[in-house]
């Protein structure tokens, strides 16, 4: 248990931040290329180097995300940019593709290479080969249920191979990721970082004669979202998973909120933490936190079975919300007990408010005082990223987060 590694995603330097603070081992990232989320802020060279201080002071490990799926006209751009960073010390490189491995190898020199789900790892014969190339971690494909996942890691543990799996996090209609729906519709591709998420769109039937006359897949007047997959979430199944022998469980959601990737690495880490005790997981709270975060309806994936329709969501892309993220702790001043935030959402007065932080309490109070920046008395605080102060009798730490339920 203890060797288990809780891993995050980061998509800037607040949410590396925030992701460490709240529990996670490692945190994977990418920097401005090449890891197959353009629409994340992401990290400049200066920001990977203040980043990987931060990490490593910690203890904690970062990884470098290198799993786009290069075309010729993209080697030239990747071999500049590998010799931009190589003297940044990662703890490994996260890879799909065997041309980017070489060139890692022959720039980077012997470096910890992972090889990413986009490769598509679904047997024992395949992660064997991959190790025989120099990987010394496989992030297995989504597509595998625990008893496949358990069979692959016992065929191996002759090997210096560890394996990572996904437990949470968006799940695309796609072969692990590589998808061409994006492309098809959009041109953006969604092999290279720039995918436009068109697997969550409204789809409708038309028929070739009759033009115009558009159709609902399923019979009902919203139409439906034929390929719109519910979002992951293993937090029930912790305990198998692990039994599985796998080392690393890996969270999704580099374009997450800090309030996402605070949440759930702090769920899945209370989990950890009660089954290294010997504790019964009772993952029925954990649950409810989890569900605190905007998401998709969930799904235990390929887990225990095939997926089925029950795991798609025809009727709509919107998000599950049972609370509203409001605000981060700056200070707290233990002599008046007043908290000095920074707000992210509109909260007001007699608001029924809650405090959550890395150790798993939870702190519920009602805002009884509120005041801006000068200490001028507010009613309520409409405008996002001011700086507030309100009564805590509780003792806060700066990067608790404040939420509210619905």
């Amino acid at each position: 248990m203890k060797n288990i590694e809780l891993l995050a995603p980061a998509g800037d330097l607040e949410k590396l931040r925030y992701a460490l603070h709240y529990g996670a081992d490692a945190v994977y990232m990418a920097g401005e290329a090449f890891g197959l989320r353009q629409q994340a802020k992401n990290f400049t060279r200066e920001e990977m180097k203040l980043a990987l201080k931060e990490a490593h002071s910690l203890g904690k490990k970062l990884y470098l995300v290198l799993n786009i799926i290069p075309h010729n006209e993209d080697l030239r751009e990747l071999r500049l940019y590998l010799e931009d960073i190589k003297e940044l010390a990662f703890d490994a490189y996260i890879l799909s593709d065997p041309g980017t491995l070489l060139l890692v190898r022959e720039i980077l020199g012997d470096v910890e290479i992972h090889l990413s789900t986009q490769a598509n790892t679904t047997n024992a014969l395949s992660a064997r080969f991959w190790h025989s190339q120099g990987v010394k971690r496989i992030i297995l494909a989504r597509e595998l249920s625990l008893v496949e996942i358990k069979e692959i890691v016992e065929a191996n543990k002759d090997l210096d191979l560890d394996f990572e799996i996904f437990v949470h996090g968006a799940m695309c209609i796609s072969y692990s990721g590589r998808c061409l729906i994006s492309n098809f519709l959009t041109g953006r591709d969604a092999n290279k970082g720039d995918c436009a998420q068109s697997c969550r769109w409204n789809y409708h039937l038309m028929e070739e004669r009759r033009p115009g006359e558009y159709f609902p897949v399923f019979e009902d007047e919203k139409g439906t979202y034929l390929y719109n997959s519910k979002d992951l979430c293993g937090i029930d199944l912790l305990k198998e998973i692990l039994d599985t022998g796998v080392v690393s469980l890996k969270i999704e959601g580099r374009n997450k909120s800090i309030y996402y990737v605070a949440s759930i690495v702090r769920a899945y880490k209370e989990g950890l933490r009660r089954l290294e005790k010997g504790q019964a997981l009772n993952s029925e709270d954990l649950f409810d936190d989890i569900n605190r975060v905007s998401h998709r309806d969930f799904t235990q994936g390929f887990f225990l079975r095939k997926p089925t329709e029950e795991d798609q969501l025809y009727e709509a892309r919107t998000y599950v919300r049972t609370a509203d993220f409001l605000a981060v702790v700056l200070d707290y001043d233990e002599k008046t007990k007043y908290a000095k935030l920074e707000q992210r959402n509109k909260f007001e007065l007699g608001d029924q408010v809650e405090f959550i932080g890395p150790d798993y309490k939870t702190y519920a109070t009602c805002v009884q005082e509120l005041f801006d920046k000068d200490w001028k008395p507010l009613e309520s605080a409409p405008h996002p990223q001011q700086i507030l102060y309100i009564y805590s009798e509780q003792k806060l730490q700066p990067m608790d987060l404040m939420r509210k339920k619905f």
